[in-house]
């Protein structure tokens, strides 16, 4: 089945995947944390791209992130490269690419999705066995949301903000959030959509998008043409 082109809407939320080549080690020590770290703030702002949540494991980053333009992600994503990659071989003695192909992202139904997918990064840590709990990991959004450490990389979206009228209460709303835990069927259509390139979303949502951008945002079924606009069936994986 051919490759979609990649979907960016400008003032949508993405989750961007970007993993190391043969699931090499991308991190190895705290330096490189806060060395990409480091250019991950002055690449957002550079590039106007707003960074509602990360984590950053041995062998792999998660992003969710607003782009407010059409290009500002992609040049955010080849400005990590261009500074980290250099570094990283220089320092442990190493050539040649350090990513695994190009970052795969999905466009996100904010309404329904982004909460969702913020819990979901955040807990990737915890799902993978590196630790225990979400806040037992030093290189994620987790205690920025839950009011352990403020953290100057993030922009808080507007639906965290919904959670409460304060800091305090925001923060305690996030964490009985988390403590619901994710099903297999949310963990399935977050993983789903980003690793394959497709809008995670109700079905309007697919279908407006659609129309707004006059192109397939989803693969066709095998086997018999596609109806102009016509979406798929997919069910939602509510937060």
């Amino acid at each position: 089945m051919a490759r979609l082109p990649r979907l960016i809407i400008p003032s949508l939320p993405h989750y961007v995947i970007q993993r190391g080549a043969n699931r090499q080690p991308v991190f190895q020590d705290a330096d490189d944390h806060v060395q990409f770290l480091a250019w991950l703030k002055t690449g957002a702002k550079t590039f106007k791209v707003a960074l509602h949540a990360y984590v950053l494991l041995p062998d792999q980053l998660h992003l969710l992130a607003t782009p407010s333009d059409a290009t500002g992600l992609a040049q955010l994503m080849q400005w990590l490269g261009r500074y980290y990659v250099p570094y990283f071989n220089q320092k442990y003695g190493r050539e040649g690419t350090l990513w695994q192909g190009r970052y795969k992202t999905a466009v996100i139904d904010a309404e329904h999705f982004f909460l969702l997918c913020c819990r979901y990064l955040e807990y990737v840590p915890v799902r993978t066995g590196l630790v225990g709990h979400e806040r037992d990991h030093g290189w994620s959004s987790y205690a920025h949301h839950v009011g352990l450490r403020p953290d100057a990389l993030i922009t808080d979206h507007a639906l965290y903000w919904a959670l409460g009228n304060t800091p305090f209460d925001r923060e305690g709303a996030y964490l009985r959030l988390c403590e619901q835990g994710l099903s297999g069927a949310q963990i399935k259509a977050v993983e789903q959509a980003v690793l394959k390139g497709w809008p995670l979303g109700s079905d309007a949502f697919k279908q407006a998008l659609e129309l707004k951008m006059q192109r397939q945002v989803l693969p066709a079924k095998r086997g018999r043409p596609r109806k102009s606009h016509q979406i798929p069936p997919h069910h939602n994986a509510q937060d």
